[in-house]
């Protein structure tokens, strides 16, 4: 394949450790086809003017919850928890149209570029009409989310989401639940047109909402349809422990160890959340190859509690992060958290860090993501290495938090000491994309949420 530009950037991120004098090919593709280290910038090539980085896959995203951002933090009476938050969220889940959601996405496809993000798998089970009535093309909902992704450029993992049932001993779903219909069968029909659409950017997987919003059967029934395609599976699980505690009280097993027993996990499966976990259930799934996405801003935001990060490290199982309901959304503040929230737990410093391996958490970390968002959204590669899409991030080392340091300090300093996005342009494909929403994005998206608040206090549709 011809290259179609050459980039030389003064220091680059590559296999987990900083390489210098680095030459940067992309091909026509808008791929890597070749990237040399300690070589002096050749005339015809593109000088990038700060250390270059992998950006990163968001591995679990609902667009649509976008819109709900800051209007959920309020307590007027009660307890409020994940499910108080939850039938809060339906109040938009059952209003927001096609044309709203392409506005919402589009702007929050803006933000996570901005973030750090190139690529975004979308586990999308906004599916019809509030009443569950098919739309003209019953994806509808899911090509809002695609033309959004090509408004501003991002690449999009599609990821069609089975729902069939409300809880283990429901016979089906809720009233409020009817626009996320879908079976096996629907799901894999979604998937297949939307790989069949080639759109640029734009890929596929499957996903089933929970085990509790998806019977056994669904469960045996897409993976009969999935077959050996190559392709990812995701599902929220373990998130809360009303969860787990139900889901012991309808098979006698925890999620995930129902999830392993069953013999359902393979590479492919990527577990959201994972949140509750016990030891024996950590080495099932590094066993059987499955990765784990978590979310730790969502997870904070919904008081979800903590994973036992270090037993996911120690046991290798692949992992990545996610923005999820959109209350943060870029990785250095979800890598950060995530190393946070297990400093709070152990009163201790650098848990993620591998003393005599790699005594850097941030790089750890940002590794693990690396790898493990490839996996999530269905590629064979991702970063600075030949085969990859050509995205990256170009770092400000004048920015907060950067200046003055030392190179090998750099990493560190973006995740705990930058102000979240210490980057001077961010690549897609090759070409450097706009990381400030366009104003057509910026108003289409203030005109959808006029439309969706529409009361004088948008908070009163929002009761519980």
């Amino acid at each position: 394949m011809p290259a179609l530009k050459r980039l030389h950037a003064p220091l680059a991120w590559i296999d987990g450790r900083w390489q210098r004098d680095v030459l940067l090919t992309v091909d026509a593709t808008g791929h890597w086809s070749e990237i040399t280290v300690n070589l002096p910038a050749p005339g015809d090539a593109e000088k990038l003017a700060g250390p270059v980085i992998p950006s990163l896959v968001n591995a679990h995203s609902h667009a649509f919850q976008r819109a709900f951002v800051g209007l959920a933090e309020r307590r007027d009476a009660g307890q409020d928890d994940f499910w108080s938050w939850r039938d809060r969220m339906y109040a938009l889940a059952l209003r927001i149209s096609p044309q709203q959601l392409r506005a919402v996405a589009g702007q929050l496809y803006a933000e996570l570029l901005r973030g750090g993000y190139t690529q975004v798998c979308e586990f999308h089970y906004l599916h019809h009409a509030a009443q569950g009535q098919q739309f003209d093309d019953e994806l509808d909902m899911a090509w809002a989310l695609a033309e959004a992704a090509e408004d501003v450029g991002i690449g999009l993992t599609l990821l069609p989401v089975v729902y069939t049932r409300s809880g283990f001993n429901a016979a089906g779903l809720r009233p409020d639940q009817y626009r996320f219909a879908a079976d096996a069968d629907w799901a894999w029909r979604a998937c297949q047109r939307v790989l069949a659409a080639g759109l640029p950017r734009v890929n596929a997987g499957v996903a089933l909402h929970s085990l509790r919003g998806a019977s056994p059967g669904d469960i045996a029934r897409l993976q009969q349809l999935v077959g050996a395609a190559d392709l990812p599976i995701h599902i929220h699980v373990a998130e809360q422990m009303a969860e787990v505690n139900d889901c012991l009280a309808a098979t006698g097993m925890r999620p995930l160890q129902w999830l392993a027993e069953a013999g359902h996990l393979d590479p492919r499966w990527q577990l959201v959340h994972a949140t509750h976990a016990e030891r024996w259930e950590i080495e099932a799934v590094a066993g059987s190859g499955a990765g784990i996405v978590i979310c730790p801003g969502t997870e904070a935001n919904l008081g979800d509690g903590l994973t036992d990060l270090p037993r996911w490290l120690s046991g290798g199982v692949p992992l990545t992060v996610g923005s999820d309901s959109q209350v943060t959304r870029g990785w250095v503040e979800e890598l950060r958290w995530l190393e946070y929230g297990q400093r709070l737990a152990a009163q201790q410093r650098n848990i993620a860090a591998l003393p005599g391996a790699q005594p850097s958490s941030a790089a750890r970390l940002f590794e693990a993501a690396v790898q493990g968002g490839a996996r999530a959204a269905g590629f064979t590669a991702w970063g600075l290495t030949p085969g990859a899409r050509a995205d990256a991030l170009v770092l400000n080392v004048a920015a907060d938090g950067l200046r003055g340091l030392p190179d090998d300090a750099l990493l560190d300093a973006v995740v705990f000491g930058s102000n979240g996005a210490p980057w001077q342009s961010v690549w897609v494909a090759g070409r450097a994309r706009p990381w400030q929403p366009a104003q057509r994005v910026g108003d289409a998206f203030e005109a959808a949420m006029r439309t969706l608040w529409q009361p004088d206090d948008p908070l009163s549709a929002l009761s519980a």
